[in-house]
């Protein structure tokens, strides 16, 4: 191997006579000096096919050399190669130059790093520490300090230039700079894994290099730096409220605009295995996690916990990392949330600790408008000759709106339910005030109770209509409606009733027996009457109003029944009993449902009432009750006895049967079957008890 070497050696030392000589050939008869070419170094094909030959046989034999005295060859070898294709070659007919020959110039390490080529300086320093520390035979290498210290202060200045490059990433004329930085840190990091195998003492002093952590670090500095440096002129960030809010819009439009360029440019300049997209988009998701950290820890208004909350929730996601040009190349599920768990809890809770206030505020106020109008002695407003209120709409309007940009704001419809649970406070509040109004001696007092009416019905199907209530929550909510809405019912109906209390005692008397039709004419004429004070009551509102009149008329004449004035002791007195109530519940249920009841339930109940009157034998009767029962689950033991103390004909014996049976049929009726009538039908019990021991 010495001895080729040499060969190579001499024969590399006259490299004009060895390879760049010209063949000479005849030249054909006839030819004159001027047309024959004229042949010179570098000229021709051949020669060209013969020096890339031996510039492969050379290069094949060099790696294969290791020890160092034929390392020192190598140099020798490889500087005669340098200085013979680094001649210029002339054209020995007139002295021109021939560019098409001449070979590209070889550059030393200094070179390429000052022309940036870093991948090729790398190289070369590699090589030169292969030559330094790594020697095949047993001796060790001899190598001076001042080499060593050379090619520590030259790898110190490459890596300078790698983290400039690095540093200046989204420069977009510095990409091949670029480029050629990551080959060369590929190349270290290989390098590192090799120098790790030996022991500590056999390695150079500055390994392992650990370019690649390095690279990561100074990537996270960049990152952090280009959010601290976030464009100031950023367009339509300055146009934002608060100082906090215009920090996180320039942050996450720094985000997208250079994520976008990682995709678009910066991609292209690192090899597969750095997956740079998903690294810098876990650095920007890092560094924007720890800003607005740092900013939840100031004293936030609730629009600045608002935005960010947005951003989090809403911007960051949809506009940021899922935008349409980064979905394929970032992962963005892998990213995890923005704020760690505590802090994002603390930042709901205090954005809807301040949404409640700022909700329960507004609420207040729109509730003290309305009364100040009241006790301004005003009409209620006009629509459609119906009275109105926008109270009701003003509620909704509110909590609808603050629900609607809870749930976008903190991406969860069921944390933002306790919003909802302010109407119960305001409708506290309410009641209150319809109370204040209905005791009052204002004007119009009645027209504002009907305006209300329908304010209260708007809250009762915006309530029913919220399924992501739970069942206790909106049962709770809604029984609070429910009851302003019978405090109205109650404030005007009363007048009626106090109106109809002389055909409300005319009922269930010898005097309705002998002539039921006229008494219930009278009260049916009375109803008329009183149906067209509901004029300017919304149609739906009127129907409510007319339904719950229907349900108490219905009551009050089933308690004047039971209150066991009329004695009925004969069959035919039971029959003619039993016919008149079927034509009362037949005229009064038809008056009711021809002004907008709803309840046309309520004409059955008569009718089973009347069955039970005109019924005569025990086990019919007995039967009849049963079907009462189960018909009307709240009919208590009470009414029962009440209803049989009218037959003054049946016997002690058939009252205990028919009380004996009541309780099974009660096990087997359906609580739920219809709405509670008997229960709302007040009976006295020391007549019961009485008309029982007579039995």
């Amino acid at each position: 191997m010495e001895q080729k070497m040499r060969e190579m050696q001499r024969s590399m030392a006259q490299p004009e006579e060895h390879i760049a000589k010209p063949q000479t050939s005849s030249r054909p008869k006839g030819q004159s000096m001027e047309a024959q070419p004229t042949a010179g170094k570098g000229d021709g094909p051949k020669y060209k096919s013969r020096r890339r030959r031996l510039i492969g046989w050379v290069i094949k034999k060099l790696k294969k050399v290791n020890n160092r005295e034929l390392q020192k060859m190598k140099i020798q070898i490889l500087s005669k190669i340098k200085k013979f294709f680094l001649k210029p070659q002339k054209d020995p007919a007139d002295g021109i130059p021939d560019t098409q020959s001449e070979i590209p110039v070889v550059l030393d390490f200094t070179q390429n790093l000052q022309q940036h080529h870093l991948a090729e300086a790398d190289r070369q320093l590699l090589e030169q520490e292969v030559n330094l520390f790594i020697s095949e035979s047993d001796e060790p290498c001899a190598y001076s300090e001042n080499d060593e210290d050379k090619l520590h202060t030259n790898y110190e200045s490459l890596m300078l230039q790698l983290w400039l490059a690095i540093e200046d990433s989204f420069n977009k004329e510095n990409q091949e700079t670029l480029r050629s930085a990551m080959t060369a840190i590929l190349q270290e990091e290989q390098r590192d894994r090799h120098w790790m195998e030996l022991d500590e003492e056999q390695r150079p002093r500055w390994r392992p290099l650990r370019c690649r952590q390095i690279h990561d670090t100074l990537l996270k500095k960049v990152v952090e730096l280009r959010l601290r440096q976030a464009g100031e002129d950023e367009s339509g960030a300055n146009d934002l409220s608060t100082s906090l809010n215009t920090k996180v819009c320039r942050m996450g439009k720094q985000i997208r605009r250079d994520l976008l360029i990682v995709v678009k440019d910066i991609q292209g300049c690192y090899s597969p295995e750095f997956n740079v997209c998903n690294m810098y988009a876990e650095l920007y998701h890092q560094a924007f996690s720890t800003k607005l950290v740092e900013l939840t820890r100031s004293n936030m208004n609730l629009e600045e916990c608002a935005y960010i909350l947005s951003w989090i929730n809403t911007y960051y996601l949809g506009n940021v990392m899922q935008q349409k040009e980064l979905e394929s190349h970032i992962n963005s599920e892998s990213l995890g949330a923005l704020l760690p768990e505590e802090t994002l809890r603390s930042l709901e809770e205090q954005y809807l600790s301040c949404t409640e206030a700022e909700l329960r505020k507004w609420l207040s106020k729109a509730l003290k408008n309305e009364e100040e109008r009241w006790q301004d002695d005003k009409t209620p407003e006009l629509f459609d000759k119906y009275f109105i209120s926008n109270l009701g709409l003003d509620v909704v309007h509110l909590v609808h709106e603050t629900m609607k940009i809870s749930r976008t704001t903190l991406g969860n419809e069921d944390k933002c339910q306790r919003i909802l649970y302010q109407l119960n406070t305001f409708l506290v509040s309410y009641k209150k005030c319809i109370s204040k109004l209905i005791k009052g001696k204002h004007k119009h007092v009645t027209d504002n109770v009907q305006a209300n009416l329908v304010s209260i019905k708007q809250l009762r199907e915006y309530i029913e209509e919220r399924q992501s209530l739970s069942a206790d929550k909106r049962a709770a909510l809604l029984s609070m409606v429910a009851d302003l809405r019978d405090s109205c019912h109650k404030y005007l109906l009363s007048p009626i009733h106090s109106g109809l209390k002389k055909q409300y005692k005319k009922l269930w008397t010898q005097v309705w027996l002998s002539g039921s039709h006229e008494v219930t004419g009278e009260l049916i004429r009375n109803l008329e009457d009183k149906f067209q004070h509901f004029s300017n009551l919304k149609p739906s509102c009127r129907e409510d109003l007319v339904s719950q009149l229907h349900f108490e008329v219905m009551t009050e004449y089933v308690r004047r029944m039971m209150k066991r004035k009329l004695k009925l002791k004969t069959r035919d007195e039971q029959e003619a009993a039993a016919q008149a109530l079927c034509e009362d519940s037949e005229r009064i249920n038809t008056l009711f449902t021809d002004n907008g009841s709803r309840e046309k339930w309520l004409s059955s109940v008569l009718l089973q009432l009347a069955e039970v009157l005109r019924l005569q034998e025990t086990g019919t009767l007995e039967l009849e009750i049963a079907m009462l029962v189960r018909a009307y689950p709240d009919l208590s033991e009470r009414h029962i006895l009440a209803l049989l103390q009218l037959k003054t004909n049946l016997s002690s014996s058939d009252v205990r049967c028919i009380r004996g049976s009541l309780t099974a049929n009660k096990e087997i009726s359906k609580p739920e079957a219809v709405p509670q009538f008997f229960s709302k039908v007040q009976v006295q019990w020391c007549i019961v008890v009485q008309g029982a021991s007579s039995f």
